[in-house]
């Protein structure tokens, strides 16, 4: 006889999918920001609202989130696999170009607003130790947030994004360290935690120098070997176990677990799977980050702001434009645009995840009182919630003063890049003998391409050969994506599998009405078919074959060659009018393309 279940294990999970699948797509519908729609159900749910009062109504317990510990690791997860996304987009060659932006600038912010936090908060509390916890904890800024909006905006590979994330990054690699300090400022025995600091800080250092070493030897013929077996479900889980060990292999170092998912990312960034990591890992990333979003919101104490909202409000306006105008002032110095400084200034103004950890742990140890804990909690997390309003207001601003003042060529090409700066580049999806082909004619004309291919091996072998290709399902629009469908000059579908074929011209087009999408087809009859789908030219093999027999054949039976040529190409034009025949609507968008291609080429 089965074992009665406990429902109640379950609410958590039913209020996070509750709200990703419902509540979230509402707020798409009337284009708010995701971000507040986890956070408001995290109000709503918390403690300090239904929560609250689930004693005297205890049908609301079933609904409610009285305790955050319980999605407490869940949310530190979905940090990890944001952190592992940004980590993705990097790798050891790019932070190297960082490194100006992320230790001088980050290095400066941090250390400049700590000290003008730290120093305000001395003159409410009158105790020294606990204005510096105040102050380094305020001083962060929230990586998950503000990394989500710039990515719903686009705005991530801007120059705005670049600057942010710079930041970002430091304050992120900053943590530790800081936790450290916090740790010694509240022992009662400095000696010991001296030394237990310094014995920390050395197995840090070894797990992150193992984690690289290790990542550079066993991540590349662990995901070839996994991506062979031709198992998504093999290739999701390899995937997850690589983010979740690396993130439990640095937090049992004593880094964060954010930190080991970083390392993995940049390692893995590096690789030909990094694209498919990337679309797998994602549906993981957007629904574990909306349980910190939500475990963001229930730390919003509503009573409290309540009973005193002029001193929280003017404490969260304070911090966010204190700030905003020491990142301003940075960002001036380091040659940033004023509109690009200002906007990182404001998004880099409200509280930080880190916060809670940073305030959490001082008052364990003694340095800050419970009642300073949870004001600074609630302006931590307000302030937050109102990044996406800060993103936009800041946008609308930074593009009017941008207007005024539009930043130098040489200042925007002076800005550390998160992501390549790729050129438009011709998509080749898969490569067999005909891609191979194609992606030869393409070096000897120098155009830039990028390969798919869902072989492992091959992908492997070609990638030592150094040819731009990436591992990948095609057919997934979301992989195209990820392969800069947006920007792409050009599809060519070399793929044998005519059903393949046909489903990847038929996303493409839908994606791109404008795209250039040449297919490879059987015959005349599956051209046809890949021209209703959408293909602006479709090669069958046979007729092609064909026509390259008879211009053979003509050859060697004395024709001259000019005469071949020219009957060959008449009759080439013959056949692709008639195929066409079959599928007049491919006319029709021939046409369409055509004119805006026109457009987009005309000087006026």
């Amino acid at each position: 006889m089965a074992a009665p279940i406990d429902t109640a294990a379950f609410k958590e999970t039913l209020i996070v999918l509750t709200t990703t699948g419902v509540v979230i797509p509402l707020f798409r519908r009337f284009r708010i920001s995701p971000i507040i729609g986890f956070m408001l159900v995290g109000v709503l749910v918390g403690p300090h609202a239904l929560g609250a009062l689930a004693e005297p109504f205890p049908w609301l317990s079933s609904v409610v989130i009285t305790e955050p510990e319980s999605i407490a690791t869940t949310a530190e997860l979905g940090i990890a696999l944001l952190m592992f996304m940004i980590g993705l987009e990097l790798s050891f060659e790019r932070l190297s170009m960082m490194r100006q932006m992320v230790f001088g600038f980050g290095a400066l912010q941090l250390s400049l607003c700590a000290l003008a936090v730290g120093v305000a908060a001395y003159f409410v509390l009158d105790d020294r130790l606990a204005a510096i916890a105040v102050g380094l904890a305020l001083a962060m800024s929230s990586t998950a947030v503000i990394i989500q909006c710039l990515s719903d905006a686009k705005r991530l590979a801007k120059p705005v994004g670049r600057a942010t994330f710079s930041v970002l990054l430091f304050q992120d690699l900053a943590a530790v360290p800081i936790l450290f300090a916090i740790s010694v400022l509240g022992a009662q025995q400095e000696g010991e935690i001296l030394s237990s600091l310094g014995l920390a800080a050395v197995q840090a250092a070894a797990a992150v120098i193992a984690m690289v070493v290790l990542g550079r030897i066993v991540l590349r013929p662990l995901f070839r070997m996994v991506a062979g077996a031709n198992s998504p479900e093999s290739f999701m889980a390899a995937s997850l176990l690589v983010i979740l060990g690396a993130s439990i292999a640095t937090a049992a170092a004593g880094l964060s677990m954010a930190m080991g998912a970083l390392i993995a990312g940049i390692l893995l960034a590096e690789t030909e799977y990094r694209r498919q990591i990337e679309v797998i890992i994602e549906p993981f990333k957007g629904i574990l980050l909306g349980v910190f979003l939500i475990s963001v919101g229930m730390s919003i104490d509503l009573p409290r702001i309540g009973a005193a909202p002029l001193a929280f409000v003017g404490a969260g306006l304070a911090l966010v434009l204190v700030k905003a105008g020491i990142v301003t002032l940075l960002g001036r110095a380091f040659g940033l645009p004023l509109s690009v400084a200002l906007q990182a200034g404001l998004l880099l103004g409200p509280g930080s995840e880190f916060t809670f950890v940073i305030i959490g742990l001082a008052n364990t140890v003694g340095l800050v009182s419970a009642e300073i804990t949870a004001f600074v909690l609630s302006v931590a997390a307000a302030t937050m919630a109102l990044i996406p309003f800060i993103e936009r207001g800041g946008r609308w601003y930074g593009q009017r003063l941008a207007a005024r003042n539009p930043p130098t060529a040489a200042a925007i090409a002076a800005m550390p890049a998160v992501e390549p700066e790729d050129p438009a580049r011709v998509i080749v999806c898969g490569f067999g003998r005909v891609g191979q082909t194609v992606a030869t004619m393409l070096e000897v004309h120098n155009t830039p391409y990028l390969a798919i291919d869902s072989n492992a091996h091959e992908v492997s072998r070609q990638r030592k050969a150094g040819r731009p290709i990436a591992f990948g399902d095609a057919r997934r629009i979301e992989f195209l994506r990820v392969c800069d469908i947006a920007h792409a000059r050009a599809l060519v579908v070399t793929l044998d599998d005519p059903d393949a074929v046909g489903e990847i011209v038929a996303i493409a087009r839908n994606e791109r009405p404008d795209l250039l999408v040449v297919a490879r087809a059987r015959d005349a009859h599956d051209a046809a078919r890949l021209y209703q789908l959408g293909a602006t030219d479709a090669v069958p093999e046979t007729t092609e074959a064909a026509l390259v027999l008879c211009e053979q054949l003509l050859v060697d039976l004395g024709v001259p060659m000019g005469y071949v040529i020219a009957s060959v190409h008449d009759r080439r034009a013959e056949q692709r009018a008639e195929i066409q025949a079959m599928a007049p609507e491919a006319n029709v968008r021939r046409a369409r393309i055509a004119r805006v291609r026109r457009s987009a080429s005309d000087p006026d």
